[in-house]
């Protein structure tokens, strides 16, 4: 790391997050360079020290890459100037400052700390005003005081202005009584982070605080795993395992977190199992929901569902199935009804029946999905409009809180939902859907139960089927019209722990093409991604990985997908994004749901303009010409979509899929994702890496289960109301 001293001589750029700032330094050896920092921007004039190392960018050139920054009190004179005269203080210009430093000269910054009354000496300055700009110094002092203090201890003094925010003149104070209530109150800052701080500080490894903290964290993890709950036994230790302490005082500070009611406990079959506040709500509403919609509607007889049907079939010149039938009886039943099945067992037909009599009935029918692509898909194959779960109930977005406009208070207009890809549905995202369901609606959840599970807590989908206690039809035969596919064959071969059957070479409907480096696959990859877009449909082909990092992981494969499909020019304008460069040209795809750009987590597009800080993307779905414009600070919403992981690409499907599988991915390689993966495809299944690596995944069906006590909750065994 090299050591730079300067005075900031420009600032080009500060996110709107104060989390990135690009400079223009002056240093006496070096003359005027470029710095890159992730952190806030400090004020022109002002001298800085940093510590980091010169990095040469495609674009802007060899640029100086600050892992710290220390703003150093000015001493000269000129110096103090220059600080003043940046505008860090209100109501002091270039003329007010030199009015100033002629005045108190070096004992300049001394006045404006501890004697600010001689200020209303200078010209120009009121009693009232200088109390104003001492309050003003203060307040900046304040928080150079609270950065210098973050950096000191490895933590990036951008956080400073959030902390700011949150305690005001307290920061400090706060920071130092209890650094772990950062984890809980600063977004951006996790346990780890906050723990680092504790321990600079010098606290014991076995307090209290960071006991409590550790316990919370573990809970935290547990939810991120996908779990809704952790046995008691495990919690205790796993929590010992991150803190790096005995069990002994864990047991002692859960005991009493116990005790005072701070956690939530639910015993079954003699294990205790414990949750977080907001989970335990969720599971415990959704099981009451589910029971009470259950048994709320009553069967739809005001239409002859045979007369209708028979119609229908005939018009759509199909012939439904035993089963299928059956379905769509059981759906005009029940006031839930669950319908599951893998590729080709005619799912959507059933959709289609099940709306068709509702729609003869009069019904009035909400479609939704968890996603904005599924939603999309969704309406298509129904021919009925479709939204995603979130717009449906009106999200309001209120920071890392759900809040919706549609509740029990203001429930849905309804009387039938029909939710489609419901494997992708959390514990907490279905309670707030059913706390808006009115009594007597039906709800209708269809998904393929074998599919990876939600992103977030609980295994929504799969414990109703579990319980028993939920209407269910499963569809298990593959229909004549889809057993021309490959894709198809092999996903039932992959769900019954068969190996899959590879059809030919490279080019055939589903192929294996082998390698020992994984570095070597992946550049075949990306030679093989560019040959198969060569005529510029960027949207028909898909490379998925298990895995984030790695040789064959998302991250690499998109930086080396990028320079195939779209190398750097100077005809090509470009940002930097944190890990990634947007360029223009790209394809993108959106990470979080965004409602007031209409655009959804996992929607993907291509980059059409970059000007200066702005990048504008067009999304496929959008009407032609409307397109997405993110100004700076909105960027990081992005990310390159060449390649996605397998988990961001369910409820999607491409008319080709290359799918990594390597050695290399070992700690992911299991059936469901497997299966999953390959079920995107539409025509073209493309598997890169080794045949061992997919009998890994085929044989391994032992997916962890998700602890949850939904089911048992939903058989009634247990006191929820």
């Amino acid at each position: 790391m090299e050591r730079l001293e300067g005075v900031v001589d420009d600032i080009v750029f500060q996110s709107d997050d104060s989390m990135y700032s690009v400079l223009r330094v002056e240093n006496k050896g070096l003359g005027r360079f470029t710095t890159v920092y992730r952190g806030p921007a400090p004020y022109l004039g002002e001298n800085i020290l940093m510590e980091g190392e010169w990095v040469e960018h495609a674009r802007f050139g060899r640029q100086f890459n600050a892992a710290t920054l220390q703003v150093v009190q000015p001493t000269s004179a000129a110096g103090m100037e220059r600080f003043l005269a940046s505008g860090a203080l209100p109501g002091v210009g270039p003329v007010m400052a030199s009015r100033i430093v002629e005045m108190f000269g070096g004992d300049t910054l001394e006045v404006l700390g501890n004697r600010p009354e001689l200020l209303a000496k200078v010209k120009g300055i009121s009693a009232k005003k200088a109390l104003a700009i001492a309050e003003a110094y203060q307040e900046l002092a304040g928080m150079r005081e609270l950065m210098l203090f973050l950096e000191s201890h490895g933590v990036s003094s951008g956080y400073a202005a959030k902390l700011q925010a949150a305690y005001g003149n307290t920061a400090m104070t706060r920071l130092k009584e209890n650094p772990y209530s950062l984890a809980d109150d600063i977004s951006g800052i996790g346990f780890k982070t906050a723990d680092r701080i504790a321990m600079a500080m010098g606290m014991e490894h076995d307090c209290s605080e960071r006991l409590v903290a550790g316990i919370s964290y573990a809970l935290t993890a547990a939810a991120a795993a996908g779990h809704t709950c952790v046995p008691e036994e495990l919690l205790i230790k796993e929590t010992a395992r991150a803190l790096a302490v005995d069990v002994a005082p864990v047991e002692d500070v859960f005991a009493d977190l116990l005790a005072k009611d701070r956690l939530r406990l639910e015993e079954v079959g003699g294990i205790r199992f414990i949750y977080p506040e907001y989970l335990y709500r969720a599971e415990v509403q959704t099981a009451r929901r589910l029971l009470y919609l259950r048994d709320q509607a009553k069967p739809i007889t005001r239409v002859n569902a045979d007369d209708v049907l028979a119609a229908w079939e005939r018009d759509a010149g199909i012939t439904l199935a035993d089963a299928q039938r059956e379905a769509v009886y059981a759906s005009l039943q029940h006031g839930v009804f669950v319908l599951t099945g893998g590729p080709g067992t005619g799912k959507t037909t059933v959709v289609k029946g099940i709306l068709r009599v509702l729609e003869k009935a009069g019904c009035r029918i909400l479609l939704a999905a968890p996603t904005g692509r599924a939603a999309r898909r969704l309406a298509e194959s129904a021919g009925h409009p479709a939204l995603t779960v979130h717009r449906l109930l009106e999200y309001q977005p209120t920071g890392d809180y759900l809040c919706f406009g549609k509740d029990d208070e203001d429930p849905l207009d309804a009387e039938a939902i029909i939710v489609d890809e419901a494997s992708m549905l959390d514990i907490n995202l279905t309670y707030h859907l059913l706390k808006a369901v009115p009594g007597g609606c039906r709800v209708i959840f269809v998904g393929d139960v074998d599919q990876l599970p939600s992103v977030g807590a609980g295994s929504v989908l799969k414990d109703m089927i579990r319980s028993g206690k939920m209407p269910v039809v499963r569809l298990e035969n593959v229909f004549r019209q889809a057993e021309v596919s490959p894709i198809v064959l092999n996903a039932h071969r992959i769900n019954h722990g068969q190996m899959p059957e590879f059809t030919g070479g490279v080019g055939s409907d589903f192929a294996l093409q082998e390698f020992v480096d994984e570095n070597q696959a992946a550049e075949y990859v990306a030679r093989t991604y560019a040959d198969m877009t060569r005529d510029g449909d960027w949207r028909r082909v898909q490379v998925l990985s298990p895995m984030h990092k790695s040789p064959c992981g998302v991250q690499n494969l998109n930086k080396l997908l990028q320079q195939y499909i779209n190398p750097p020019s100077a005809k090509k304008p470009e940002v930097n994004i944190p890990g990634n460069v947007l360029r223009l040209g790209d394809k993108v795809m959106q990470t979080r749901n965004n409602y007031e750009k209409d655009v959804y987590n996992g929607d993907i597009g291509r980059i059409v303009a970059v000007d200066g800080k702005n990048v504008t993307v067009a999304f496929p779905e959008r009407p032609e010409g409307d397109f997405v414009t993110y100004a700076q600070g909105e960027c990081d919403e992005l990310q390159l979509a060449y390649a996605m992981s397998v988990h961001k690409s369910q409820g999607s499907e491409y008319a080709c899929v290359i799918l990594l599988m390597v050695p290399g991915h070992y700690i992911m390689l299991q059936r469901n994702l497997l299966y999953t993966a390959i079920t995107r495809a539409k025509e073209q299944v493309l598997i890169v890496g080794s045949k061992r690596a997919v009998l890994t995944a085929v044989e391994n069906d032992r997916t962890r289960r998700r602890h949850s006590l939904l089911a048992e909750r939903l058989q009634e065994d247990m006191e929820v109301f």
